[in-house]
């Protein structure tokens, strides 16, 4: 006959440990992420408790993109932050986009990257680490992330700490919704005011310098941009140049023009369409890789800057990260970038405004001047307007100039002829 063995007290202790810790553990989360709606605060504290818990070498969270076909790293621990945000993983792709199509864990013991689904990050160092752990994060029964915890020797993960890894990525799941809705909702009321500023902005009686200067700045804050520029066209040489910018950089100030239909501004205004590279740094069509490595550049939108279907320019932003920019967010730069169109063609009807009074003013000179030398020197018309052309030329004075001196001088005469009589 056989005998249940009687678990000791020991056992029983230690059991009881491991059970008020999970508790503890799952309380301090919740307690944390109920009153945080900051996504990379909460994604941070995530990562600090499951690496806690765990007693993790490494601990990497992937969310899944706005578009939901990829998985992008936004936390981890060891921290690696130039790679947060560039690091993607496609859906089904490596372990991690496994887990997060199947929307089921994967335990691995030891020899990871043995694994015939792993793919390797030689830019991560986490890639030789033995025993891996890779849970499905879930919110509304739906996959939002992945939670990967790595140690660097092999490890026999118990039951109990898998179960509170799922626990965790099952609990956090809602507040990284949350989390996200209340980004999306501070971006929305960001591109609000931002429009609102930019009308304002386009309708004030800045020069247009400032205004450009002033719809970089904002446009950059809203899209969170590394790099935004407006670049507009010269009609007679066919060539964009940088007009604005809220860059320091002077490697990108001092960027060359671009011909129409040359790069991406190029094309952009060519077209007369936004244009959306994933990553200039490996574009074909890109001139400045270079520069852009240097700087940091990643994805860019360049939209054409419209006017009664006529392209004057164009509004470039770059991020520092990958990112697919949405429909939503190029209809905005569309607005501002008509806005902008619309500020420069403003300015120009007023320049040439200007111009026109001006030329019949001086044309009115011209006349009275020509006028006063054929009465007073009996010149012909044709005479008086090369004494005046040449006049102009010898001295290097405009012909407005030379018609205005004729003027006073001739006004003179006159004053000291009447005094004389």
């Amino acid at each position: 006959m056989t005998t249940a063995r009687t678990p000791s007290v020991a056992h029983l202790q230690q059991a009881l440990r491991e059970k008020t810790r999970e508790v503890d553990v799952l309380h301090r989360i919740t307690e944390s992420i109920s009153n945080q709606l900051d996504l990379e605060a909460v994604l941070k504290h995530i990562v600090d408790v499951v690496v806690e818990a765990t007693k993790a070498d490494a601990c990497l969270l992937y969310l899944l993109s706005d578009g939901q076909d990829e998985l992008i790293l936004r936390a981890s621990k060891n921290p690696h932050p130039k790679l947060i945000g560039r690091i993607t993983i496609g859906l089904g792709e490596g372990i991690t986009g496994w887990v997060a199509q199947e929307r089921t864990r994967v335990v691995i013991p030891s020899n990871a990257s043995d694994d015939p689904r792993f793919k390797f990050f030689h830019n991560l160092p986490e890639d030789r680490h033995q025993a891996f752990v890779s849970v499905p994060i879930m919110a509304k029964k739906e996959v939002v992330g992945v939670i990967n915890v790595q140690h660097k020797r092999p490890k026999r993960y118990r039951p109990d700490a898998i179960a509170l890894l799922s626990t965790i990525a099952n609990q956090v799941g809602g507040a990284i919704e949350n989390a996200r809705l209340y980004d999306q909702m501070k971006r929305k009321a960001l591109q609000v005011e931002t429009l609102s500023l930019v009308s304002e902005t386009v309708a004030s009686n800045r020069l247009i310098q400032d205004v450009l200067q002033l719809l970089v700045t904002m446009t950059a804050q809203m899209m969170n941009s590394k790099i935004c520029s407006i670049m507009l066209l010269d009609q007679a040489s066919g060539e964009l140049r940088i007009e604005a910018t809220q860059s320091l950089s002077e490697q990108y100030r001092r960027k060359p023009n671009l011909k129409v239909g040359q790069s991406v501004s190029g094309r952009a205004v060519q077209d007369r369409r936004p244009i959306i590279v994933a990553d200039v740094t490996k574009e074909q069509d890109y001139m400045f890789p270079d520069m852009a490595k240097k700087e940091g550049l990643c994805s860019m939108v360049s939209v054409p800057m419209m006017v009664r279907e006529k392209a004057v320019g164009v509004i470039n932003s770059y991020t520092a990260v990958p990112h697919v920019f949405t429909g939503e967010e190029v209809k905005l730069l569309q607005a501002i970038a008509n806005q902008a169109a619309i500020a420069i063609e403003h300015t120009t009807l007023i320049e040439k405004s200007f111009e026109m009074q001006e030329a019949l003013a001086v044309r009115k000179l011209m006349e009275r001047a020509k006028g006063y030398l054929m009465r007073a020197k009996k010149l012909t018309e044709e005479e008086a307007f090369k004494l005046i052309q040449r006049q102009s030329m010898d001295l290097r004075k405009s012909m407005r100039e030379i018609a205005e001196a004729i003027l006073l001088a001739g006004d003179i005469e006159e004053r000291a002829d009447r005094v004389r009589h």
